[in-house]
């Protein structure tokens, strides 16, 4: 067993090698091969700064920490590297040449097509270890990575046959490297107390070179990952000189065999050199002093490795032979990815979601002698029927748990139902809830999670835009997210200003991921059941003020409840209430384009103008029905755009320009939208809350002003 006082140094770690010296001397002659590699490849990049114009990092000075890392990594295990950790990518079986065609962004650049960063890989190839979705956001990757893990445990858990192991049965182990300077963020924390929490088969590889950029470690934080993570109870770690080879797979050897079997978290803390620049676009010289690039030559992996090797007996000519075939194949291969085609233009628009799973309404929406349900309780049996279909899916946020099954009671009695294994509570960690999907996904898990207050979604942005939003554009389809977030929304009955908000627009202008709105119970269940089986990220905003109808005028958001085999397409609006047809040969009708609570307010004000309005309820904002949209709109002449949130800046704002845009010349009158006043927040008072928001009254007059066109 690991000790928090553990180092490589007093660390006793018998090989695994039955070859005994012969595979010791055949792993350092790989390692001294693979580090010529990089080392030339870096030069070669230095040497060729205009051809390599797209920004870059190279690994020199980590080399021997991330060989002896890949060597050591399985077809069944998942890595998250980070940008510098070229190495690595040779170590597991990457070719220099597939490098390179995503330094220079070419067109068979095997993991984004020529979209992504070099060094920012994905692969599922079946013969080497498993890579989702890399981003550039330093730290952002922890919480994503320790969703691999996540969902790992819980495979094993269930024994599915998800679950990839070794030929003898070897369970797999995750990867996530990182360098120190990350280490700050609040996002690695988030998830390191996750991964302890749960004991999660998973090793946090710490490269530590002293820099953040142009901040040096003394600057910006008062201790190191080693140190920081002795703060996290139950999360084993080592430290270990990550420029000697022989240290650091001895180390690495030693973690991964103890990730493997005790299926437990560490961290290792490895210190290295940094020798090239922070990126191609941030020079070393323009804020590092000659002392300091000294003292980190001094401690280059590759003569170090090299010393070794004339110790075990390889001559010299032997070495620069091998360094000479690297160089002569590394030219060839720069050579041959310069003269790679280009991406095609018409390829942009590939992969932005993956296709969605249902794409027509089916089931039975209104079954014979059901009664009428609230759709807090359409939802609760969605989810229900979705985890009693489909083992690999599970639910977690926070209180959603047995004890209490959700603030809203929208999870009541799933925790008794399925167990906490698959129904649990989380710590108030957003960005770990919202993260942990994108891994979780990766793995063939399929989480349902909740956000406890549309206004808490916040600390999840950097999640959903960095990890969840790219992560089907920039691996080229390979790695979608399914995933289906809920968040309660919207305001009713002094809720006040942190419970009340509205966050539609901002999560409209996120692209990558898909938005719902349902404003019945029907509606719920079926747009539940699809957005579960979307294999892309799916957002369902769920109206507090809906959920039990508790609020004057909003009984018909009760409705029969839907058999289990109903599913609604997304990207589908309805038709709730139709102009008289007379009115619309009179020019005399509007039409309200809303959605949400905006539905109600709507049939409400719309009893002023017997047969003068149709309504029509969005359902999905993102993919929108715009053919819906901009046919009732042409029919019609004038629109009225109805929101709950706050107008300016808006999506109804937004939506209103593109109707004027594919609806001019069929317009009797400008398109008027109505939403919240552009205040801060909601208001606690109840009388201040009904000033600031729209109802029916309001939308009467509104109405009015638009006839009078």
């Amino acid at each position: 067993m690991f000790k928090d006082s553990t180092s490589v140094s007093t660390l006793k770690t018998p090989t695994s090698d039955p070859g005994g010296h012969q595979g010791e001397m055949a792993d350092l002659l790989t390692a001294w091969r693979l580090m010529c590699e990089a080392s030339s490849m870096a030069a070669i990049y230095e040497n060729n700064r205009s051809i390599c114009r797209y920004v870059h990092s190279t690994s020199r000075g980590h080399e021997a920490i991330q060989i002896a890392t890949g060597l050591q990594l399985q077809p069944w295990d998942f890595v998250s590297p980070y940008y510098r950790d070229e190495s690595m990518l040779l170590a597991m079986g990457f070719s220099p040449y597939e490098l390179m065609l995503q330094l220079l962004a070419k067109a068979d650049d095997p993991f984004s097509g020529g979209r992504s960063y070099y060094s920012h890989p994905n692969s599922r190839r079946t013969d080497r270890p498993q890579i989702p979705h890399q981003s550039s956001a330093t730290g952002m990757q922890v919480i994503p990575t320790t969703g691999v893990a996540q969902g790992i445990q819980y495979l094993e858990q269930i024994h599915s046959n998800l679950l990839r192991t070794g030929p003898a049965g070897e369970l797999p182990v995750v990867i996530c490297s990182l360098g120190d300077g990350s280490v700050t963020e609040g996002e690695v924390a988030e998830a390191f107390q996750f991964a302890v929490l749960k004991q999660l088969p998973i090793i946090y590889l710490v490269q530590d070179n002293d820099w953040g950029i142009s901040a040096t470690s003394a600057e910006v934080r008062t201790m190191d990952a080693y140190e920081y993570a002795a703060g996290f109870k139950g999360l084993e770690r080592m430290q270990v000189d990550g420029s000697d080879f022989t240290a650091s797979y001895a180390a690495m050897e030693a973690a991964i065999g103890y990730v493997r079997h005790e299926r437990k978290p560490i961290l290792v803390h490895a210190t290295v050199p940094l020798l090239g620049h922070h990126t191609s676009g941030v020079r070393k010289e323009w804020y590092r002093t000659p002392d300091d690039l000294a003292k980190h030559a001094a401690n280059d992996p590759l003569p170090k490795l090299r010393t070794l090797l004339e110790k075990h007996g390889v001559t010299a000519a032997t070495l620069d032979q091998l360094a000479a075939t690297a160089a002569t194949d590394i030219q060839a291969a720069f050579d041959k990815a310069v003269a790679a085609p280009e991406p095609l233009p018409g390829t942009v628009t590939e992969h932005i979601f993956a296709p969605a799973a249902i794409k027509e309404e089916k089931g039975e929406r209104n079954p014979a002698g059901k009664q009428k349900v609230v759709m807090v309780d359409a939802a609760l049996h969605a989810v229900e029927e979705i985890m009693s279909t489909y083992p690999e899916a599970i639910f977690f946020g926070q209180d959603v748990g047995r004890r209490l099954g959700g603030v809203f009671r929208e999870a009541a009695t799933l925790g008794d139902k399925f167990g906490i294994h698959r129904v649990y509570n989380t710590a108030i960690q957003e960005a770990y809830i919202i993260g942990a999907t994108a891994g979780l996904s990766a793995v063939g898990v399929k989480p349902i999670v909740e956000v406890q207050f549309a206004d808490y979604i916040y600390p999840g942005f950097n999640q959903l835009v960095t990890e969840i939003s790219k992560s089907c554009y920039l691996t080229n389809g390979k790695y979608p997210v399914q995933t289906l977030i809920r968040v309660p929304i919207g305001a009713y009955g002094g809720g006040g200003p942190y419970h009340s908000g509205s966050v539609e627009s901002t999560l409209l202008s996120i692209k990558g991921i898909k938005v719902v709105y349902p404003s019945n119970a029907a509606d719920m269940k079926g747009l539940m059941k699809a957005a579960f089986l979307d294999p892309n990220p799916v957002i369902m905003l769920e109206h507090k003020g809906l959920y039990w109808s508790k609020v004057p005028g909003t009984l018909e958001a009760m409705t029969v409840e839907p058999a289990a085999d109903y599913v609604l397409p997304l990207g589908k609006g309805a038709v709730v209430q139709h102009a008289h047809p007379r009115d619309v040969a009179n020019g005399n009708t509007i039409c309200i384009i809303t959605y949400g609570m905006g539905v109600y307010w709507a049939k409400a004000a719309a009893k002023d103008w017997p047969g003068q309005v149709t309504i029509i309820d969005l359902r999905t904002l993102f993919p929108l029905d715009e053919a819906l949209v901009f046919e009732t709109v042409q029919q019609h002449g004038k629109c009225l755009i109805l929101t709950e949130e706050q107008l300016n800046n808006s999506f109804a704002q937004a939506l209103a320009g593109r109707i004027q845009h594919a609806c001019f010349q069929f317009l009797d009158a400008p398109v008027f939208t109505m939403g919240a006043l552009d205040l801060p927040a909601v208001p606690l008072n109840t009388g201040l809350e009904a000033a600031m928001l729209p109802g029916p009254e309001k939308v009467s007059q509104m109405i009015l002003k638009l006839l009078a066109y």
